[in-house]
């Protein structure tokens, strides 16, 4: 009898049955293939098979890989575990195991060629073994799935709904941004279209709870002159039969967010509960994240983690826009990749976290400060997060707001500014490029502000990397300081405006500023003052460079040295 030491047994899952195939180490059958059904007559005859399988051949490897195509797989993974057999049993992504599938069989599509690509890739690839989920964690999949879809059908009745007032009641979407909201939607059960609405009195709308006074006044006086289309009874039942319907899946999706979290709560102590330790993530959001992820041993590391849920982002620079101009080249979006649900929890407590969590506040500060907008800002404060959660959950250990020092300490301050700048050089950098006159003047609405004086308390004298602390620094965010972008003129990166460095009494725009790489310049010949935006700082405060470097990141939550933190 031949040496077998290695049987890759390939499972194509289906709904009502499994297509089994058993391959040795040469990739030559090491039984006849069989086809079983999601029955318990099914099952026995798979594990008579295997079981004959390792009498055949004691000292095979049996390698078990199993193509969990949706839930098909769960039952028969179940079984498989249980059976008193030396199995390796791997679960495979539909995704990787069609394109294998397409590789080593590109003519040919049956359940028997992809059950054959799946005891190959057991063969030849020899993945490791997946860790078996505990009881409690596919509960906790089982009513994430369900929230989900729950989630998507919500979606899909507030765009049907969307539809259909855009022809019943189109100004009603302008007056406010959340047609779905629970005073909306009860507004429109009452009132369902412009005619009623019209009619009503004005109290008896005010009285509605969750709307506003203001906005049932807007929502009559817009009622009385709509441009609606679809009118009369019929559209009036329409309206109503969406409301109510979006109001029960709203309903059901609640019930499920609850049974979520029960459902987490029930979780055993596991370095996975550590995930609720972190500030800004919720029970519902710790919840969706552990039953999707599992088992962070599937991810070596936190990019994995971050790959997983699409929390990056890609190049999309290819075709026009609605104008007919070609996108402009290395324009990144977030990806679209990733699972629905995490993502919109992972959304929402990163808006909470940039507010109260020092690791993710911190951050977000800094991507501010570099010019950034808030949703690419809140895009970065996502990865970190994804970070933690893996840092949380590797370690087995709660998460601590004192780990790092995340953001500077105010107590770290002095109360006065260091006399004298870092080093000779810095020294020299300080210099006035124009008359003291024209330096220490600034506009009478810049003097008036007392968060500008240079007598604000500054850190002692520190070392500063300043190439790392321009890149930080837009001259965007010093405008800002300076309550100035709302003067400046012009639509592109490059902007004109009054100078804010020196009276001007024509109010003449003297002052050019290059927001993409963060120049500016004056050509009033009493100023000509020019430079980046830590200069302008400087300029306008009458500080030194170094002091102004230390201002300014006081001021904007800016690092002076790298560290590991700056990217997260």
């Amino acid at each position: 009898m031949r040496r077998v030491n290695t049987i890759g047994i390939g499972i194509d899952t289906a709904r009502y049955g499994h297509r089994v195939t058993f391959l040795d180490e040469n990739r030559q059958p090491a039984a006849p293939p069989l086809t079983i059904q999601e029955t318990q007559q099914g099952y026995d005859r798979l594990a008579d098979a295997v079981g004959q399988l390792q009498r055949k051949f004691p000292q095979a490897t049996l390698r078990v890989r199993i193509d969990a195509a949706g839930h098909y797989a769960a039952n028969l993974e179940s079984f498989l575990r249980r059976l008193p057999l030396r199995l390796q049993i791997s679960l495979g992504q539909p995704k990787q195991n069609k394109d294998y599938q397409q590789v080593h069989f590109p003519k040919r599509k049956s359940d028997d060629t992809d059950s054959q690509a799946v005891a190959r890739f057991a063969v030849v690839e020899a993945p490791p073994a997946s860790a078996a989920s505990s009881p409690e964690i596919l509960t906790l999949r089982e009513v994430a799935s369900w929230l989900q879809s729950q989630a998507t059908d919500c979606t899909r009745a507030v765009n049907q709904l969307h539809n259909l007032l855009a022809r019943v009641f189109p100004e009603l979407a302008t007056l406010t941004k959340n047609i779905a909201g629970a005073g909306i939607l009860r507004l429109l059960s009452k009132y369902p279209t412009p005619e009623h609405i019209a009619r009503a009195r004005l109290e008896s709308l005010q009285r509605i709870p969750h709307v506003k006074p203001e906005l049932a006044e807007r929502v009559q006086q817009a009622a009385r002159i709509s441009v609606a289309s679809l009118r009369g009874e019929v559209a009036a039942q329409l309206v109503q039969h969406h409301v109510q319907q979006l109001q029960l899946r709203q309903q059901a999706k609640r019930k499920l967010e609850k049974l979520l979290q029960a459902t987490f709560a029930k979780i055993p102590s596991s370095a996975c509960r550590q995930v609720a330790t972190i500030t800004g993530i919720g029970p519902a959001t710790a919840a969706a994240l552990v039953a999707k992820i599992v088992d962070i041993d599937r991810f070596a590391t936190p990019d994995k983690l971050v790959g997983y849920f699409g929390c990056f982002p890609e190049e999309r620079s290819s075709g026009v826009d609605q104008a007919g101009r070609p996108l402009p080249s290395k324009s990144l979006r977030m990806s679209a990749k990733g699972n629905d649900l995490v993502r919109h929890y992972l959304w929402m407590a990163a808006k909470c976290a940039s507010l109260h969590n020092p690791a993710i506040r911190a951050l977000y500060r800094r991507q501010r400060a570099a010019g950034k907008r808030g949703d690419v800002a809140l895009g970065h404060c996502l990865r970190k997060l994804l970070h933690l959660v893996y840092a949380v959950w590797k370690t087995d250990r709660p998460f601590d707001p004192r780990h790092y020092r995340w953001e500077a300490d105010p107590s770290a301050e002095s109360p006065t500014p260091p006399a004298v700048a870092e080093s000779p050089k810095a020294e020299r950098a300080a210099e006035p490029e124009v008359t003291s006159a024209t330096v220490n003047t600034v506009t009478a609405e810049m003097s008036a502000d007392k968060s500008l004086c240079a007598s604000q308390p500054c850190p002692p004298s520190r070392s500063v990397d300043y190439p790392y602390l321009r890149q930080q620094l837009s001259i965007t965010a010093v405008l800002g300081l300076l309550n100035y972008p709302q003067r400046l003129l012009g639509t592109g990166a490059q902007q004109r405006g009054p100078c804010p460095l020196h009276e001007d009494h024509r109010r003449r725009a003297t002052f050019s500023v290059n927001l993409e790489r963060g120049l500016f310049q004056c050509f009033a010949r009493q100023c000509a003052a020019h430079g980046n935006a830590l200069d302008l700082w400087a300029k306008a405060t009458g500080l030194s460079t170094h002091q102004a470097a230390l201002d300014l990141a006081n001021r904007l939550n800016l690092k002076l040295q790298r560290n590991r933190e700056e990217n997260p």
